[in-house]
């Protein structure tokens, strides 16, 4: 179980922009977080991710409170956790070549022999041929980049993932298209998911349940939930 317990935080203590967040995600449920751009969902997902410690509350994985974060975090803890972001190439390192992207937390985790084979696994699922494998982030299109990036989040074989606004910036194929990636690796993994975003027809067609962020959090915040036609491609 992933569970977010009266999460509070941000960047500045004396004006957290996530206040008392309570969220629960089972293993193998999906779970979208829906809410107007610039309430906070990024916030508490960088905390559902292990990426930024809150200022109160407790985020437990498995039955286990989770003291440390970041790099500080045991291994075992990051490793549980793919994290998708909504802009790729803020994500992606310049320097490296897709292949080389995907890769990294393989070689960074002292698995550099499963490299070869896992990635050319990976590529092959998310679509990417081997030309582009090639390519670094500024030689291919947002898109291609957004499935290296999906590529990278599932190398390790998480429980858990994290997609944030993961299909904000794609077109309805490309959406269709990551959104069955996940979908599958869920099926076959049993993992946990929890997508965010602002488009309800797309979390309530891939998720098996959707929250409101007022519903999580107790506050309402203001701003237009949309309900775009992508949604519907990844149906």
């Amino acid at each position: 179980m992933l569970e977010l317990r009266a999460i509070t935080a941000g960047y500045d203590r004396r004006a957290p922009v996530v206040r008392d967040a309570t969220l629960t995600v089972a293993p193998g449920e999906s779970v979208g977080l829906l809410g107007p751009s610039g309430c906070g969902k990024s916030t508490l997902a960088r905390v559902a991710a292990l990426l930024h410690r809150p200022d109160a509350g407790t985020l437990l994985l498995d039955g286990a409170p989770v003291h440390r974060w970041r790099h500080r975090a045991p291994r075992e803890l990051r490793t549980a956790v793919g994290v998708v972001f909504q802009q790729p190439r803020l994500s992606a390192d310049p320097r490296l070549r897709l292949t080389d992207l995907i890769a990294e937390p393989l070689r960074a985790t002292g698995r550099r022999a499963a490299v070869p084979v896992r990635v050319a696994e990976l590529a092959e699922t998310v679509g990417l041929t081997p030309d582009l494998l090639a390519r670094r982030p500024h030689e291919v299109s947002d898109g291609q980049l957004q499935r290296a990036c999906v590529a990278r989040a599932l190398v390790l074989r998480p429980r858990w993932l994290i997609c944030d606004e993961m299909t904000a910036m794609l077109d309805a194929s490309t959406t269709a298209a990551l959104v069955g990636v996940v979908e599958d690796y869920r099926a076959s993994t049993g993992a946990g998911l929890l997508a965010v975003g602002h488009d309800r027809t797309l979390l309530d067609r891939w998720c098996d349940r959707t929250a409101d962020w007022e519903t999580v959090t107790g506050r309402s915040c203001g701003g237009p939930v949309a309900g775009s036609p992508a949604g519907k491609a990844a149906s």
